[in-house]
């Protein structure tokens, strides 16, 4: 361990105290302020869709945040990275400045961060959109779907959710569309920004009979600040819902996207300290470089989703969905270039029941089934200037399907003790055919049941405490079953029969608090959570060779606290802040052959800091929109990470950073009276220039000229925008 990294985390150690000791004192001020001079205390039921028993965020015994945007926060929009960097426990880095976003939570996912199909995706996390699953079966999810523009609110569960999600729910994000409003209105948009930034929006709500519809358009493109990385997009999100009849609700949602963008790859420390803006360029580990094979991915997929809710009665209802997506996803890759023509299906019933079983006692359950399906064809062909050659490399189909049935029983007791038990069984298969080699064909599934089990006490109508215990699975991704390359193993079958399914077992202590005090207090609202957590992880996978094949550990442990809390202050001003402290090692983990050429070489990494996840990281915002300013308002928001290692070995460590951020703006100007107003902004990203490693890969190749890890990915340095928006409510 180097001089330099030791004294880094030295310094870091201040910035880290000073935050967890500032959000105590945020906590204890905010409480002890709303308490005094007899507040009145209400707890807003904040009603969350991303679990399978709808509650309230207050009740449910899991780690949850709801971020609410709205229309009303007119900002740059070009990654969901923008809205997720002040979640306690989430990692959201935007690799290139756009929709290619990294995500992690309590370190699940965060292998999901190297070359090989790893771009533009994410593992262990299951992402939603209204509900229904943008995750592929075997765990991987791609965000060319979500755009910002037409999202109204985020619930993030950050507790392992395989019990009620299924395979790789290390955590679920749900992005809800923008499509209940009470007025009709139509929105245009228009953001510029550095480095050729450009987007457009058009958005409308409209009465359509009993029910509403919401339309989003985007149009974005950038030139991109690194070499090989513009990009460009076009985006509909189209969302109807409607009664049909006294007792059910129908959703049909529609969306599509054509999403180009390139890479321009991860660099030496000494290419990132010399010029950060150029490509990656090692020829003799990548043969051509990445701007000489023109490494992108253009990718054209959509979704036609449906969801129908009824009530039998006052007690007993039913839940259907059905989704079918189809993908065009097209690659240059190592030399390859890649056609992918998919179809994923799928859908889920939901059966639920209340009762009163006594004077005192309430009761509820859920039987739910889910299944989901996704095929295709695979070609891959030579690389001839970027471009698709006449030679086919490899033709093959990949399919891979979910299937998993779970019962969850809630008991809850006067109205103050409230027990949730979750038990679910799930089955996975992967099916490949080589049509070219069809001795590599090949088939395996993964079975496996989880279960869970939390309580929750409601201290009064805006605090509870709970403590959660519960298993998790995630399978191997699709291109994570590839046997290794070395050696000649992947002559053998087309599935690695070394990688068995990741198991983990949760345990999770934790407080929330939601409370809007009387009018004429200085704390007019305010809201904490905070989680401790103990994760054991069995056959955790890790990446080689930049995600080209995967090892597993042995064993794993993670342990945690997150902190989050919001405050309103009656002077105009709302501060919030989030921070994370989390130990990750490697407990049982010894690797054979893990230098390249020298076969029964064994390294020992039992004891090392996990790679890929780093130990602290930490939001603040403080946003002052007082009264006499009309709509007019200021912002600043301060995040950073902690260093951490991109290897086993602990040798290649990704510096600390902190970023600030600044925006001002105006959320209603009206240009005539009921007539339609403006809303503006301008910002500044990374005000103070700091040069600093947006992502990183995991077990990186190295480069040939001086042995360097080839793993850093430049964040953006100083870049600013502007965005204007014209809004008419009919």
């Amino acid at each position: 361990m180097s001089h330099h990294y030791l004294a880094s985390r030295i310094l870091f150690l201040p910035a880290r105290y000073l935050l967890f000791t500032a959000m105590v004192l945020l906590i204890a001020v905010s409480s002890l302020t709303a308490q005094s001079d007899t507040a009145v205390y209400v707890s807003p039921p904040v009603i969350v869709t991303a679990s399978r028993i709808y509650d309230t965020w207050l009740k449910l015994p899991v780690a949850i945040t709801v971020v609410n945007l709205g229309d009303s926060q007119v900002n740059k929009g070009a990654g969901i990275d923008e809205a997720l960097t002040s979640i306690p426990g989430l990692i959201a880095q935007s690799r290139t400045g756009g929709s290619d976003v990294r995500l992690s939570m309590r370190g699940f996912g965060s292998r999901g961060s190297g070359e090989r199909s790893n771009a533009g995706t994410s593992r262990g996390l299951r992402i939603l959109l209204d509900g229904l699953p943008l995750t592929e079966p075997d765990g991987r999810t791609a965000f060319d779907l979500i755009d910002l523009s037409s999202i109204e609110r985020i619930e993030v569960v950050r507790s392992n959710s395989s019990t009620a999600w299924g395979n790789a729910s290390g955590g679920v994000i749900n992005f809800v569309s923008s499509s209940d409003r009470e007025f009709p209105s139509v929105m245009v948009q228009s953001t510029l920004g550095s480095y050729g930034y450009r987007k457009e929006v058009v958005t409308t709500h409209l009465p359509v009979g009993s029910g509403n519809l919401a339309l989003t358009l985007t149009n974005t493109n950038s030139d991109g600040w690194r070499e090989q990385s513009a990009s460009t997009r076009s985006y509909v999100n189209a969302n109807l819902t409607s009664l049909v009849g006294p007792s059910s609700l129908l959703e049909v949602s529609l969306v599509a996207a054509s999403n180009l963008y390139r890479i321009p790859g991860p660099l030496t420390q000494s290419q990132f300290d010399v010029n950060p803006r150029q490509a990656q360029d090692d020829p003799a580990n990548y043969d051509p470089t990445y701007v000489e094979r023109d490494e992108r991915r253009f990718n054209r997929l959509g979704r036609l989703g449906v969801k129908l809710e009824h009530e039998f009665d006052a007690n007993n209802g039913l839940a259907i969905t059905a989704f079918a997506s189809p993908k065009y996803l097209q690659r240059s890759e190592r030399n390859t270039f890649r056609d992918f023509t998919r179809y994923h299906i799928g859908g889920s019933a939901l059966f639920h029941r209340a009762s009163q079983v006594s004077l005192n006692t309430k009761n509820a359950i859920v039987v739910g089934l889910d299944g989901a399906y996704q095929d295709g064809a695979i070609l891959f062909y030579n690389l001839d200037n970027g471009n698709r050659g006449e030679t086919v490399r490899s033709d093959k189909r990949e399919g891979a399907g979910n299937l998993g049935v779970f019962f969850e029983d809630r008991i809850v007791f006067e109205d103050k003790y409230q027990v949730n038990a979750r038990l679910r069984y799930d089955n996975i298969v992967y099916s490949y055919d080589d049509h070219l080699n069809p001795k590599l064909n090949d088939s395996r599934s993964f079975s496996r049941m989880s279960p869970w089990v939390g309580f929750s006490v409601i201290l009064d109508s805006s605090r509870s405490v709970y403590l959660s215990y519960g298993g998790g699975v995630e399978v191997p991704a699709g291109n994570e079953t590839d046997p290794p390359s070395t050696f000649g193993e992947d002559t053998l079958t087309s599935l690695n029969p070394l990688l068995e399914p990741i198991t983990s077992t949760t345990l999770e202590l934790g407080a929330k608090c939601m409370s809007v005090t009387q009018p004429h207090h200085f704390v007019s609202r305010f809201s904490y959570d905070v989680s401790l957590f103990w994760i054991n992880i069995t056959d955790d996978i890790i990446p080689y060779r930049s995600g080209r094949f995967h090892f597993t550990a042995g064993k794993t442990r993670r342990l945690g606290i997150e902190v989050g809390g919001t405050t309103d202050l009656n002077i105009g001003m709302t501060l919030s802040a989030s921070a994370t402290y989390m130990h990750s090692r490697y407990v049982d983990y010894t690797v054979d052959s893990v230098y390249y050429g020298v076969p029964a070489a064994i390294a020992d990494y039992s004891d090392n800091e996990m790679a890929g996840i780093p130990s602290v990281s930490y939001s603040a915002k403080c946003r002052y929109a007082p009264a006499f300013a009309g709509s007019f308002y200021v912002e600043s928001a301060i995040q950073g990470i902690d260093n951490y290692y991109a290897d086993d070995a602990n040798r290649a460590i990704v510096p600390a950073y902190n970023t600030v951020d600044f925006t001002a703006g105006a959320t209603q100007l009206r240009l005539i009276k009921n007539g339609p107003f403006l809303q503006i902004s301008v910002g500044v990203r990374n005000l103070f220039d700091k040069r600093y490693a947006a992502s990183a890969f995991v077990n990186p190749d190295r480069s040939s000229a001086n042995d360097e890890p080839i793993y850093l990915e430049p964040g953006l340095p100083r870049n600013w925008f502007s965005s204007v928006a014209l809004k008419w409510e009919l």
